[in-house]
């Protein structure tokens, strides 16, 4: 019974499925490489990096709070514990505060201007799940909260917010929504059913120029990033690299069915390591 229940705790944080933390660990990184200049202190990166992980463990699990009436409707979600009755709502409830608290004291290893960031992020990311209800694309708001290292790694490493950190962020906004619009994509016929909004239902019919169009855009601020940063080649060929990795999903999903849809949302790990290698070969000596 102990071990079942943990089972099902672990799930609630997404423990088996890391995909989703290594999205949001490559933003990060960015923002501490650039930040740091290439050599960001031990001390902020593994704050940074476990306030990430405890961050996003607990914004899943007060999205499947959110959800929990909705979530056993829909094929790739109605096995998650509180839909399948294997946790209860109170139970999710402890363990979000708990992760949240946690994630508090962690904060506070740092400057008072990354303490008052991290309250206002982490209240976008507790807010997105209700935004499925009311707002057209509520991937943006996942995308604010998902960049919202890159800001943390600013402050913290250098006290305040160059242009090239905003460009950054900006960039990495736009890229949750690339993303998170190919695994919306998976889910979007059971969505429309239940009344929940997401960017694949808003852009029908649109899809691929969309996903086309953001990709350029979000090209186009890590080229601001590295301009106002004055990064050296290797950033740009880091660039250049995600722009292909970017034409082949566009390639591979081209029919937009479930499984090459869900196969570019994983393949962005690629896209985040290509731009971290860039960033961090061009400031090597």
């Amino acid at each position: 019974m102990f071990l079942h229940k943990c089972s099902a705790f672990a799930r609630l944080m997404r423990l088996d499925r890391p995909v989703g933390t290594l999205l949001l660990a490559w933003s990060g990184l960015w923002g501490l490489w650039l930040a740091g200049g290439g050599r960001p202190p031990v001390r902020v990166v593994a704050v940074i990096l476990l306030g990430t992980w405890l961050m996003r463990s607990a914004g899943c699990v007060f999205n499947d709070l959110a959800d929990r009436n909705f979530d056993g409707h829909v094929a790739r979600t109605r096995h998650r514990p509180l839909a399948s009755g294997e946790a209860k709502a109170g139970e999710a409830l402890a363990l979000g505060v708990i992760l949240l608290f946690l994630n508090f004291l962690l904060v506070l290893l740092l400057n008072w201007q990354s303490v008052l960031l991290a309250i206002a992020c982490g209240a976008v990311a507790l807010f997105y799940p209700l935004c499925k209800r009311f707002f057209l694309a509520p991937q943006l708001v996942l995308g604010i909260a998902f960049a919202s290292p890159i800001l943390m790694a600013q402050t913290a490493i250098l006290g305040t917010i160059t242009a090239a950190g905003a460009w950054l962020f900006v960039a990495s906004v736009i890229w949750a929504l690339i993303y998170d619009t190919y695994y919306a994509l998976v889910d979007r016929e059971d969505d429309e059913k239940i009344g929940l909004h997401s960017s694949a239902i808003t852009v029908r019919g649109y899809e691929r120029r969309f996903l086309a169009l953001m990709m350029l855009l979000m090209l186009v601020c890590l080229l601001l990033a590295g301009r106002a940063a004055a990064l050296n080649a290797w950033y740009y060929v880091g660039v250049a690299a995600a722009a292909l990795l970017f034409a082949w999903e566009q390639w591979d999903a081209r029919h937009l069915d479930r499984e090459h849809c869900f196969r570019a949302f994983v393949h962005n790990n690629w896209v985040g390591a290509a731009i971290l290698l860039g960033i961090v070969l061009a400031h090597l000596p």
